[in-house]
């Protein structure tokens, strides 16, 4: 084998090596398609229906049979035996923005907002956007959906999903909104005020549980989903606003096939 040969398999054998340790997160996915060459989108040759295609760490996508997004039908719904629905620990905490090139995504910067399943902690890592919304409910979409992800100490995400209707401005987004970034982002974007996710969250928390994935490439499954039935409100121009960077970036619901889910009154 030639000098250059040699030097060029060991190259690959070194990416290979990192690659292989490193865990994937919901924030570094982007970075990480991008360095296999495994570049997705919401369209064409590389939209939702070919993920499963672009790359072996995308298989799932079209294999999984715990995808997300679903359609919430509610006459198929299950009452739950002994767990409780969720519960929130958030208060006012600093966020930066950032446009990743398939949706605007605000950054938590402290481990300041918890939320509880069953007992158990997950701290919020960031929340996006999707439109039209990728969940639906009885087969209804709404313009936009905000997902908040948030991961346990051992490593479990659990995933928050709220469904916004238009009607009255969001004034706890207000800042957000105003600074929107049109582009893709090298950099995030720092917001001034912080941010309540508490008041984002509508007066009636009664919700739907049920064992998903992410919604984007790598499509990982394992995740806990909670997708509250009552929306929240934008105005219509913070929803044309959006929309006007990302006029879809939404993945069609997933086949339920024999999963369960459970509703929470």
């Amino acid at each position: 084998m030639s000098k250059r040969k040699w030097t060029s398999s060991m190259m690959l054998l070194s990416l290979g090596l990192a690659l292989t340790a490193f865990t994937p997160t919901p924030a570094t996915q982007p970075a990480i398609a991008a360095e296999l060459g495994a570049h997705w989108s919401y369209k064409g040759s590389t939209g939702p229906e070919h993920w499963g295609d672009l790359s072996e760490a995308y298989q799932i996508c079209e294999v999984g049979k715990q995808q997300s997004p679903i359609n919430i039908d509610t006459e198929e719904t299950t009452d739950p035996a002994n767990d409780e629905g969720f519960s929130v620990k958030y208060k006012p905490a600093l966020f930066t923005i950032a446009n990743n090139g398939h949706t605007i995504q605000a950054n938590a910067t402290s481990t300041d907002n918890t939320l509880f399943i069953d007992g158990k902690a997950y701290y919020l890592l960031q929340f996006h956007f999707h439109t039209p919304s990728e969940h639906t409910i009885n087969g209804k979409a709404s313009p936009l959906e905000v997902h908040f992800v948030h991961k346990s100490a051992d490593g479990q995400l659990a995933v928050l999903g709220i469904l916004i209707k238009e009607g009255k401005a969001s004034t706890v987004l207000s800042e957000m909104w105003s600074t929107l970034p049109k582009k893709e982002t090298k950099t995030d974007i720092k917001l001034a005020k912080t941010i309540t996710i508490n008041q984002l969250l509508p007066s009636d928390k009664d919700s739907f549980r049920y064992a998903g994935s992410l919604t984007t490439p790598s499509c990982s499954e394992g995740i806990k989903w909670t997708v509250l039935a009552e929306p929240i409100t934008m105005s219509s121009n913070q929803l044309k606003a959006f929309q006007a960077i990302f006029p879809n970036n939404s993945r069609p619901v997933q086949p339920v096939h024999d999963r369960i889910i459970h509703q929470y009154d």
